[in-house]
């Protein structure tokens, strides 16, 4: 599959050898593009260069010519692509290690879905405040790594407010199993790529219950409103969320047994506490801290998140999932589409 590397994107540096960050490593490489995986220690990298694949996070992916595994600030001062692809709650910490290796005019993208507690901050405003002036875009969309990994048919959208930055990432990673759209709406594609975790927990806690496909149909539809509502209010475009990083990323991680975040709410619904359910899903899912922090914004922008509210008491444990979906049944009735939200989002509406 590999064309030769994209024009202006020869080097990348893709930091985090997690699952999803070996596989952009793994489509970077494949399309010709010189890669270096940045892991945090030498030990780490001299395990995966001597596996030749990432056997604890994506087995059965071997890395192809053209992927380097390092540590350290190997490949950054020549690259031209830093792609982060690290947990959302280590962000600001990576991105203080890595300062100092980023040169000018490289592109820094997030392919992190998640909000960073306690500020609320998306990860494009925290690389912006520890990388003024580099060109940033964001990654999102319904992708599963290990379905990219293995090549079979997907799609993600590339966000930034430069259409020639999002146009040059698009073309470093698209190719004939991986298309690759491109948006302006950084806001809206990161909030929709955070916040759909914490409906896919939702999800899982459904299905654990078994209150079956009506239950669940209205979890992401419902879901989906909170989502656009805290987006539009954060100064989204509300057609975003109907797109690749809206519906697209809700459906697949709301559905899929590979979703992180929905399996760790199928654990919840069994009965798990939280730290126990954690434990033993024993991977990151953002859902648990980008729950927490979109109440924070939910809060900053005066909007109502009722689901995100329910889980947030379910993580804390002060309330079983059972006495949350009661809680959310027993809520006054009113408009599905609130009257000011549906100006927005209507044809004719006010922008």
């Amino acid at each position: 599959m590999s064309r030769g590397a994209p024009a202006g994107l020869g080097r990348a540096v893709v930091v985090g050898p997690t699952a999803w960050g070996t596989t952009l490593a793994l489509l970077l490489a494949r399309n010709g593009v010189h890669t270096t995986l940045s892991c945090r220690t030498e030990d780490e990298a001299a395990l995966l260069a001597r596996d030749g694949e990432n056997r604890r996070r994506l087995p059965g992916s071997p890395f192809p010519e053209g992927l380097i595994v390092a540590s350290g600030a190997a490949g950054f001062r020549r690259a031209d692509l830093i792609c982060l692809a690290i947990p959302s709650s280590t962000m600001r910490e990576n991105l203080a290690r890595i300062a100092p290796d980023v040169t000018a005019g490289a592109i820094v993208l997030s392919a992190t879905k998640g909000i960073e507690p306690g500020s609320g901050l998306r990860m494009c405003e925290l690389i912006q405040e520890a990388l003024p002036g580099r060109p940033v875009a964001a990654l999102s969309g319904p992708n599963l790594s290990r379905e990219v990994a293995a090549g079979l048919p997907g799609t993600t959208v590339i966000a930034s407010a430069s259409a020639g930055v999002a146009a040059s990432v698009s073309r470093a990673f698209h190719s004939t199993s991986f298309r690759v759209y491109s948006s302006r709406d950084v806001v809206g594609v990161e909030l929709g790529g955070a916040l759909k975790n914490v409906i896919a927990i939702a999800s899982g806690i459904v299905d654990a219950l078994g209150y079956g496909d009506n239950a669940k149909g209205a979890i992401l539809t419902r879901g989906l409103a909170e989502i656009t509502r805290l987006g539009v209010a954060a100064g989204a475009e509300p057609s975003t969320f109907y797109g690749l990083a809206g519906v697209g990323d809700l459906v697949a991680s709301s559905y899929s047994p590979l979703a992180r975040n929905r399996r760790l709410g199928e654990l919840l619904g069994r009965g798990l506490a939280a730290a126990q359910a954690l434990a033993t899903l024993a991977e990151t899912a953002e859902g648990v801290v980008t729950t927490p922090a979109a109440l924070v914004l939910a809060r900053r922008y005066r909007v109502e998140m009722p689901i995100a509210a329910g889980l947030s008491e379910i993580l804390a444990g002060s309330s079983s999932p059972a006495e949350v979906v009661r809680s959310l049944m027993e809520r006054e009735s009113g408009p599905e589409v609130p009257s000011a939200l549906a100006a927005r989002v209507s044809p004719g509406g006010a922008r």
